[in-house]
Order: structure tokens, then sequence, then C-alpha cells
């Protein structure tokens, strides 16, 4: 879970923490929830999602290494100002079927399919539902293939989903 602060804006540039020296990105499909709902039945889930993007989940890899050590929770290392950034919306493929890439410095970094994830869309909302009450606008991350790894200052990031460029930015 992220607060509102998370969100780093588009067109302008992600701010590095200045609390870290490791940094790292995990690209992931994002959800759009376009209902209100709780403990949402799996037949019922494909209704409250219409759009998606592609988003980067950053962590800063240091300070998590250092609050489990300590048996706290991560929240510091994951929900961090500018520690989420997602790209423009757009409509859910009638399969609700998604490829993506993500870029650092025009290499690709990670690249990945719904196909392969271990849980679908379906079970993340249903799951989700039975412990908050998802709202209108909320957004769910729904997880990263291998490929991880760490951000630097200056480094420029790209999202393409199902061929289409969805964000294209920098770190400063």
């Amino acid at each position: 879970m992220k607060p509102k602060s998370a969100l780093a804006r588009q067109n302008f540039p992600i701010n590095y923490p200045p609390f870290s020296d490791n940094v790292h990105y995990e690209a992931e499909v994002v959800l759009k929830i376009s209902k209100n709902g709780k403990n949402i039945p799996l037949s019922d889930t494909h209704n409250y999602y219409q759009e998606w993007s592609l988003g980067v989940d950053f962590t800063a890899r240091d300070l998590q290494d250092s609050l489990k050590k300590q048996g706290l929770p991560w929240e510091k290392a994951k929900a961090f100002d500018n520690s989420a950034f997602v790209g423009t919306f757009l409509p859910v493929s009638p399969d609700k079927k998604a490829s993506f890439e993500f870029y650092v410095n025009d290499e690709l970094k990670q690249s990945g399919n719904t196909d392969d994830m271990l849980f679908d869309f379906s079970h993340i909302i249903h799951h989700i539902s039975t412990y908050f009450s998802l709202q209108i606008g909320d957004l769910i991350f729904t997880g990263t293939p291998q490929g991880v790894g760490p951000i630097l200052p200056f480094d420029e990031i790209r999202g393409v989903l199902n061929g289409e460029e969805v964000f294209s930015n920098y770190i400063k």
C-alpha cells in the first residue's frame, strides 16, 4: 500500500530519495478500479476495472534490508514520496491479456505477459477486496516479472504496454 504522496506525477521528473543509495525498480501492470466494492466475488471482479497501464514500484532496498533485519515493517522503504509511477491509462483489451516492456536508458530490463502471472486479476481483486474496500480510482499494482534492478539519478525510463508507449520519464 502506498499513500497518495507516493504517486509521482507524469510530465515531472521522478525524485530519487535522499535517504537511499540503492533504489530498485519493479515494473508492473496497474489496474485502475472503476467501481466501489467490498468482498467482491470472483465471478464479478471483471466489472471493477476497465483501464490499465504500466507502472513502476520503487523500493529503497538498503532501507528495506535494514528494516527487515530489525523485524520492522517495510513501509518506509516502499511508500516514500515518488515511490510509484504510473503511465497513461489505456482501455483493457477484451481478452484481458497484456504484454509489457520496461526500459532503462533504452535497454530492455523487464518484459512480461499477464499469462505468466502467479495470480490473475480476478484473484487479486477478490483477495484484496476481502480486506480493503476498493474505491473508484484506486490503483492495484499486480506484480513484477524477473529483471528487477537498481535505478540511478539521471536514468531515463520508458514503459510499453501492448506495443504502445505509456510513459517516458527520468530520475532526478
